[in-house]
């Protein structure tokens, strides 16, 4: 029998970026979009967004036979010892309200050296070696915390625009840190972004790999932001994340396929940055998208 892994969907590929925003979709619309793709799991997006009250949450997830796969949080922590508080404080609030619904994964994302809102750069694009010993320390602390107090697993997401992002940078922060409290979120798009090997990486650290993000990079817009050093969230508005299935890479069906020989249990959310869309934009290719992943590989299954 062909081991599979678990599809689902997140708030990102509705174009949600934050909590409130007048011109994102309301979250009721979203679950009634969701259900109606056929898609049974999804993350819980920014926090604020869905409901916070825990039995809210889980009777409006299982009016829309929805389940929650992961919570998300922001770090910084290469910029010193204060950065602690913020990313615990995030932390009690999302894997607080995640782990009572039986949640197990906590994607985490790094602060970006320019801004993803205003596109202003706020610091150095790379760490020292001092940077980087306090980026590793910090989220081993942050995973061991998070195993420790709610069973939850720490998946650390490369991203565009962030001081981790290459291949180079990836394997030095999976060397840096430990495999016991810090794994990877595989976002198949951000690492793509800067021309990374998914499948390369999935090879030489399968057990490092502990949750995917499936998205696609238009390779002819993406160029375009390379060369001129567009900011991401001007790329976003370009679509250099694309609907999958057609122009863009990586090819899923070899990434799901090898996720199943890691860890037939993994999740693969979808998760097409599109901030900033107009709200009947997402729900259509939401639909094609889950119909494409699925006619591609045997290797995936939504329920």
């Amino acid at each position: 029998m062909t081991k599979q892994i678990r599809v689902g969907t997140a708030p990102d590929s509705w174009g949600v970026w934050f909590p409130n925003d007048p011109k994102q979709v309301p979250w009721e619309r979203f679950l009634d979009e969701v259900q109606a793709a056929g898609y049974h799991w999804i993350e819980l997006g920014p926090f604020g967004y869905l409901p916070t009250d825990p039995n809210q949450l889980a009777d409006v997830l299982a009016e829309h036979d929805l389940k929650l796969s992961a919570g998300t949080v922001f770090t910084g922590f290469h910029k010193g010892d204060d950065q602690w508080k913020r990313a615990w404080d995030q932390a009690l609030d999302v894997a607080g309200l995640v782990s009572k619904l039986g949640v197990e994964h906590l994607v985490v994302i790094p602060d970006l050296w320019r801004s993803d809102a205003t596109a202003e750069v706020l610091e150095s694009r790379v760490l020292d070696n001092d940077q980087w010993k306090k980026l590793a320390a910090g989220h081993d602390k942050l995973g061991k915390a998070l195993l420790e107090e709610y069973g939850i697993h720490q998946q650390f997401h490369s991203h565009a625009d962030s001081h981790i992002g290459t291949y180079a940078e990836v394997e030095r922060f999976l060397q840096e840190t430990s495999k016991e409290y810090t794994n990877l979120c595989l976002d198949t798009g951000h690492f793509a972004y800067y021309l990374g090997d998914n499948v390369r990486l999935m090879n030489a650290y399968p057990e490092r790999i502990g949750y995917l993000h499936l998205k696609q990079v238009h390779p002819d817009i993406l160029a375009e932001a390379l060369k001129n050093d567009m900011p991401f969230v001007d790329a976003v508005a370009r679509g250099v994340m694309t609907e999958p299935g057609f122009e863009g890479v990586p090819e899923f069906a070899p990434i799901i396929e090898k996720a199943a020989q890691i860890n037939p249990e993994m999740f693969a959310i979808v998760e097409q940055d599109m901030y900033g869309c107009d709200v009947d934009f997402p729900a259509p290719i939401a639909d094609r998208t889950l119909k494409h992943i699925m006619s591609c590989t045997h290797a995936a299954r939504v329920r």
